[in-house]
């Protein structure tokens, strides 16, 4: 009832979500049909004597376990006001707790891959940015020899030519004595120290959400004035590369420095020469590019006939103003006679963002600030820097984190909403279904704290942990709930019933919470490749299902006391079965 409807959530949270709640319903489903057959079959066929006599210290050290606990169960049913001020206070520092997470969209991983992103000064050829990439290769080859990285690859002029991009493969995981993110942390300050170009260093994550060129945060400025836009972009990246901040070399898409050679026309002059305009076009177009006169058709083959100077007839600026065009009255006059050359700088690209005119900003994250807190931030700078008019939008990894957050924020809203309408249903009873759903939230803010304690981020892994374990317990609250229930029907009251159910249900819900525990253990355990995302996973159901045992004990059953009392008692129908089938024996045979 809480996996399959999360299942059909939008955007990547919904993808993962997706592939996770299916196999674990249909895992619940394939568990519940063989503990329902198999489990009675083979308990009818084993003798289920006591193993006392072996396991004598096992059991006795159960009973002391649960005479402590009854005890202190007592003692709690009796101060239910106090718990409730405890569990009030417990809830507050969750909350406070929660703000201080590292809030982002997946955690830093090493995937065994690092790329290096450089871009250099608009214009510059090949040769200039061959040399830069000599020098990145430079700074990469002590760790080359070391052996952790094995090889390393680049591509100069990838999208234009003042660009690299260069990838390097890194050891296996057992191999090498530093992280994929140690080796980040040793490049950067040394790439920062080549002159004449800006790079970064970074890796892919999982996901491959929304890849920009790096992984770190990209927003967009909008407006109506690409020059207004820039002096603000441009003020806005040099208050994120000062001290302090949570960037680092930030970059600004819009750089009106991409050199250009503009041909400005005297039109007066040209039809004072007799010049057409159409012939000074196609003469240019001839000459510098090639113009595609029609297509030659040879055999059902489309060849294209292409009128175009002979090479290396235009080399330089001045060779076009040598071009010579002619008159109506058939002379032949200079370009430069009725044309100007003027070579200016432009922006290479000009982008729109929510169909608007916009300039795109990068910058890495400094030091362990996490993507949360570079967002924030990067708002509290836009507040102080964009004029009227002008809008800030998050992009790729950004964007992501918003969504995911507000498609999350509606899933757990979801799942206790089912959780909610299922336990109601099973019940039939509204107060039950709300005293487990009561429990439910102090489950999460146990795993709120085994997060901070452990020092994982909320990430979308965590989150998903975090769904997982609102199943969880609601299934140990029915555990106690459902016997308190049945207790209430055969005449106890409420406080002997929860009182009785909790000692009678403290076995099976400390072997559901110690099995989980244990299976979770590997999970935080792991290394090699992925574990940054079985961590996450693991941290959740380790940590805050084994702190939510003590909601599930406690406080559960001092909810139950305060919310139950205002229901009637469930009827027993405990006798009925055995009565239907005495008075059927007595019927007489027709």
């Amino acid at each position: 009832s809480v996996f399959v409807p999360i299942s059909f959530l939008p955007s990547t949270a919904g993808k993962l979500f997706r592939e996770f709640g299916f196999v674990l319903a249909a895992a619940v489903i394939i568990s519940s049909f063989v503990a329902l057959t198999l489990v009675p079959a083979a308990g009818a066929q084993i003798s289920l004597t006591s193993d006392a006599p072996r396991f004598g210290w096992l059991v006795g050290l159960g009973q002391r376990f649960a005479a402590i606990y009854g005890r202190a169960l007592a003692h709690i049913l009796n101060h239910p006001w106090g718990v409730g001020v405890m569990a009030l206070v417990v809830a507050v520092l969750a909350g406070l707790t929660y703000t201080d997470l590292r809030q982002e969209l997946v955690p830093s991983e090493d995937r065994g891959t690092l790329i290096v992103y450089a871009e250099g000064p608009d214009g510059v050829g090949l040769d200039y940015m061959q040399r830069q990439a000599d020098e990145i290769e430079k700074i990469l080859q002590p760790f080359v020899e070391s052996g952790d990285i094995l090889a390393a690859f680049n591509v100069i002029g990838r999208w234009d030519p003042n660009r690299i991009w260069l990838t390097a493969t890194l050891a296996p995981w057992s191999e090498r004595s530093l992280s994929e993110q140690d080796i980040i942390a040793q490049l950067r300050p040394q790439l920062a120290k080549i002159p004449g170009v800006r790079s970064s260093a970074f890796g892919p994550n999982s996901l491959n959400i929304r890849g920009g060129s790096r992984n770190g945060i990209s927003f967009a400025i909008t407006g109506g004035d690409y020059d207004a836009l820039y002096n603000v972009a441009r003020d806005l990246a040099e208050r994120m590369d000062e001290p302090g901040n949570a960037f680092e070399n930030a970059q600004i898409s819009y750089q009106p420095t991409q050199p250009q050679i503009s041909i400005q026309v005297d039109r007066r002059r040209a039809a004072d020469l007799g010049v057409s305009l159409d012939d000074l076009s196609l003469t240019l177009r001839a000459m510098v590019g090639g113009e595609d006169l029609i297509d030659l058709n040879v055999f059902d083959q489309a060849i294209p006939i292409i009128l175009e100077a002979k090479s290396q007839a235009i080399t330089s600026p001045e060779d076009l103003q040598n071009l010579f065009l002619r008159t109506a009255g058939g002379d032949l006059v200079p370009l430069s006679s009725m044309a100007r050359i003027v070579e200016e700088g432009i922006a290479a690209e000009l982008d729109r963002v929510e169909q608007r005119r916009a300039i795109e900003v990068e910058a890495d994250l400094a030091g362990e600030t996490s993507l949360a807190e570079a967002v924030e931030q990067v708002r509290a700078l836009s507040r102080e820097t964009l004029a009227p008019g002008m809008g800030l939008v998050l992009m790729q990894q950004a964007a992501t984190l918003e969504e995911t957050s507000n498609d999350l924020l509606l899933t757990y809203g979801f799942a206790l909403v089912i959780v909610f309408l299922v336990l109601v249903a099973q019940f039939e009873s509204v107060s039950s279904a709300v005293v487990i759903l009561l429990t439910v939230p102090f489950g999460l803010a146990a795993a709120v704290f085994a997060l901070f304690i452990s020092g994982v981020s909320l990430n979308i892994y965590s989150q998903i942990g975090l769904v997982m374990l609102i199943g969880l317990m609601a299934k140990n609250g029915i555990l106690l709930v459902e016997f308190a229930d049945q207790l209430r029907g055969q005449g106890y009251s409420v406080r002997a019933a929860v009182e009785e159910a909790a000692k009678v249900r403290l076995r099976p819900i400390m072997m559901t919470l110690i099995s989980t525990v244990i299976g979770a253990l590997p999970l935080v355990l792991a290394s090699g490749a992925g574990a940054e995302a079985r961590i996450s996973i693991g941290w959740v159901i380790f940590g805050g299902l084994g702190l939510a045992g003590l909601f599930t004990l406690f406080l559960a059953p001092v909810i139950y006391l305060g919310i139950a009392r205002f229901s009637r008692a469930r009827d027993d129908v405990s006798g009925d079965v055995d009565r239907e089938l005495g008075a059927l024996q007595e019927e007489p045979a027709e």
